[in-house]
């Protein structure tokens, strides 16, 4: 941020004034101390200042408001939820949700999970103390997937991801043209999910659930929907580079996972373990004291570093699109025959000069309710300019071929790397 950058040398140079005791100085220190205390809680995870101008209190109020206006929609219009919905799913969610949330670091609140009745793959919390989970992610995954999805969703809350995201794109937008773009919103989203990742995988651990679950849901998303990092800017990591580092973050929790139960050092290695060390070093310094500037300038300094890798993460995933797209240009389909009712083989022809692995052809239907279809079709090994290569694509959510017909279509390179 510039406005980290503007703050550090002149917080320096106030900092070294409290040497000589000045009341002006100190005066100004606890004014700095207040302005800190507004806009900033104590990360939970980290121990350090993070932005936010919401208190915990607000937090619970707002997001809780939120799922009950959800829950009261979901009344009136006849919807069943929790036991009511589907009593084996909804205990099953309870049994899972206790044990991840005694070894969070909001286990000192009264939380609640709520099942739904949706079809989708999805769960989400809003800053409260609810956590809403689809019946269909239930019945789509096996205990310890809803363990570290749980944990991922817990996780967002633990970090105050919601008003962090507030609170630091109202000083960006005002600070830095590069926060204005599309971009660099997803990007910094991005880089939350990735924490709410490393999170939710050691508190799977601790509460005795398999941690490499994760890194299975994400290569089994990324056999059956590709990556599609090609088409948008996302805010989430793709599906495979969230299998390849949810197994990484899986490598390193092993040690902690006691199967069927939790750790009984749990308490200890939620702050203390081997992706992150807690610092308890907010307070060291008082008000008037030099702790105004001390807690500007680390707050300063943490939202220039998450600035700074939301920005590179925003060039990252544009220079891929970019690449992603110049490959397109090279792919030529030359041939498509039908093998079923919901089946069909391609034939492509690369013309490129680059060789590439990795590649995954995807291919989009919009029927006439707007509604997209995506499937994609995986080619292995390498990919050697001039080459010819065949792949099938299925329709596996029972979509017929004679359906698509009456649709909008289009093929595009979903994913490819060099292979150099």
């Amino acid at each position: 941020m510039i406005v980290a950058q503007r703050l550090i040398l002149p917080l320096i140079l106030l900092s070294v004034g409290f040497l000589s005791g000045c009341q002006t100085l100190q005066n100004i220190d606890k004014g700095l101390y207040d302005v800190a205390e507004s806009i900033t809680e104590t990360d939970r995870v980290t121990g350090q200042r993070t932005l936010s101008a919401a208190d915990r209190s607000v937090q619970i109020q707002q997001g809780n408001a939120a799922v009950e206006q959800l829950l009261a929609d979901e009344e009136k219009a006849g919807r069943k939820i929790n036991s009511a919905l589907d009593r084996k799913q909804y205990q099953r969610l309870v049994s899972i949700f206790d044990r991840i949330h005694q070894v969070s670091h909001l286990s000192q609140e009264r939380w609640q999970p709520v099942l739904i009745d949706r079809d989708s793959f999805n769960a989400f919390t809003t800053g409260g103390t609810y956590i809403v989970v689809h019946r269909g992610l239930m019945q789509q995954l096996n205990n310890d997937e809803v363990a570290v999805v749980i944990g991922h969703e817990i996780a967002h809350t633990v970090a105050n991801h919601a008003g962090e995201r507030q609170t630091t794109r109202q000083i960006s937008l005002l600070a830095s043209s590069a926060a204005r773009k599309q971009g660099y919103q997803a990007a910094y989203t991005h880089e939350l999910e990735r924490e709410a990742d490393r999170i939710g995988v050691l508190y799977a651990a601790l509460a005795g659930y398999d941690p490499y679950a994760a890194t299975g849901i994400w290569q089994r998303q990324y056999q059956q929907e590709g990556n599609a990092r090609s088409l948008f800017a996302h805010d989430h990591p793709v599906n495979a580079e969230r299998a390849a580092e949810t197994k990484v973050l899986a490598d390193r929790v092993k040690q902690y996972y006691q199967p069927g139960s939790i750790n009984p050092n749990a308490a200890a290695l939620r702050d203390n373990n081997s992706l992150w060390q807690k610092h308890e070093s907010r307070d060291q310094q008082m008000a008037g004291e030099g702790g105004g500037v001390s807690a500007i300038l680390s707050t300063a300094l943490g939202a220039y570093v998450g600035h700074q890798q939301a920005k590179q993460e925003a060039v990252r995933q544009s220079q891929y699109a970019q690449f992603v797209q110049a490959v397109e240009s090279y792919m030529k389909l030359e041939q498509q025959r039908r093998v079923s009712d919901q089946s069909w083989i391609t034939r492509w022809r690369y013309s490129g000069n680059l060789p590439l692995k990795g590649v995954v052809m995807g291919f989009l239907a919009q029927d006439s309710a707007g509604t997209t279809h995506r499937y994609v079709a995986h080619q292995p090994g390498i990919v050697r300019p001039g080459q010819r290569f065949e792949l099938t694509f299925e329709t596996s959510d029972g979509t017929t071929l004679k359906q698509i017909e009456q649709m909008k279509v289009r093929y595009y390179v979903d994913d490819a790397m060099p292979a150099q």
